[in-house]
């Protein structure tokens, strides 16, 4: 391995005018094209468009429909650039105050549905990786943008399909979830569990007749609110946490009493933590309250746009890449260049691909994207556009100084 991260005798090509226009006007049309999880079809095409109008010589879409760029040297390392291509819904739409797929921008801000989850870094790795093969720069492996699909609801999936079924493992990975230009080194796991509470159905003008599983089901949502002040710490990622995000329940009508309820419960778990424990945590909750119900894991089953099916638990692990790791200490450096200044390290507070990418299969991960993580999956959902650009530069940076580095 190379002993500077910065070998002098290497081009570096920059952003100019006519590259940041590019850039800017393909993240309006990013925003423009809505492209919910499972249905990415115009957005996929339009970015394997992009792709190939930027220079790079292979663009392909996988089997579940992740759209594939590579650039570089055959044989060397890879480094993969990896973001996704779906977004979540607009929810309410009274509650927007600007068009979600206008993509307006104000301020030197662009608004919409997606703009920082996550096409602003999208846009920022196939310019940035544009800009290299347009200027021919010979790097010694491989840069792989990876844009990934049905990232949202099952993180992890499909970059597990690329990695275990398609064959493309690369040595190291950067994620562009958005960190404000910032570096992420880790997030904590996450799982999503399944709880049914069960009653005895009655009707409802005699309610002692009964059993009602909505209390059962309230008295259970109190016993897991007063568990997250007993969950384990971590000196990095925090404490985990529990939350109960859904409840419905099941009668005869609206009269009747109902004899179940079903909870979807977000469980976040910091290092120690297992799926195991959480589940038995909330058994024993039942038990303490007398509450008749059934704990188990979510379960996922999902077709993407390709009609390519996936199923599996709904569990993400933890994942922490160390503080001295080379992928990290190297990113500073380059990024310190690139940027004019050093980043911050932090976590994120939510989950990403590197729960498969480093939480399963061990690939080295670290997260670098542009955009403030607050406005996403909001209505004032929106992006710095010089972010984008800045993001662009330092894409193209980190994939000299560390496929260098790695060869």
């Amino acid at each position: 391995m190379a002993n500077s991260p910065f070998p002098a005798n290497l081009q570096r090509p920059r952003m100019d005018q006519e590259r940041t226009q590019a850039c800017s006007e393909f993240l309006l049309h990013l925003v423009q094209t809505p492209s919910l999880s499972g249905q990415e079809t115009s957005l996929a095409r339009m970015v394997a468009t992009e792709m190939r109008t930027q220079g790079l010589p292979s663009v392909r879409a996988d089997r579940i429909g992740n759209i594939i760029g590579r650039y570089g040297r055959l044989g060397g390392p890879i480094l993969l650039l990896n973001a996704h291509m779906d977004t979540v819904d607009i929810g309410n739409p009274d509650a927007w105050t600007r068009d979600p797929f206008s993509g307006e921008v104000s301020e030197g801000k662009l608004y919409g549905r997606g703009s920082v989850d996550m096409k602003g870094a999208l846009a920022a790795m196939i310019h940035g990786v544009g800009m290299l093969a347009q200027h021919g720069v010979d790097l010694p492996g491989e840069v792989v943008i990876a844009a990934v699909v049905q990232q949202e609801p099952t993180e992890g999936m499909a970059m597990r399909v690329l990695v275990e079924e398609e064959g493309l493992r690369p040595d190291w990975v950067v994620l562009g979830e958005p960190t404000n230009l910032q570096l992420a080194r880790g997030q904590r796991g996450r799982m999503e569990i399944h709880v049914s509470t069960f009653g005895r159905s009655c009707h409802s003008s005699e309610p002692a007749q009964g059993e009602n599983a909505l209390y059962g089901a309230a008295r259970l949502i109190f016993g897991i609110e007063l568990l997250n002040a007993g969950l384990m710490t971590d000196s990095v990622l925090g404490p985990g946490s529990i939350a109960v995000t859904e409840l419905t329940s099941v009668a005869g009508s609206r009269n009747a009493i109902p004899d179940r309820c079903d909870l979807i419960i977000d469980r976040r778990l910091t290092l120690g933590e297992t799926a195991a424990r959480a589940l038995s945590e909330i058994e024993g909750v039942l038990q303490r309250e007398g509450v008749r119900g059934q704990v188990e894991t979510g379960y996922y089953r999902s077709t993407s746009y390709t009609g390519y099916e996936t199923e599996g638990p709904e569990v993400y692990p933890v994942w922490l890449l160390p503080e001295d790791h080379p992928l990290l200490t190297r990113t500073l450096a380059s990024l310190e260049k690139s940027l004019g200044r050093k980043p911050t390290v932090g976590t994120w507070a939510f989950s990403t691909d590197g729960v498969y990418t480093m939480g399963e299969a061990g690939i080295p991960t670290i997260g670098f994207g542009p955009g403030d993580a607050r406005y996403a999956h909001t209505a004032e959902e929106n992006i710095q556009v010089a972010d984008v650009h800045r993001a662009a530069q330092s894409y193209a940076d980190l994939a000299i100084d560390l496929l260098n580095y790695l060869a």
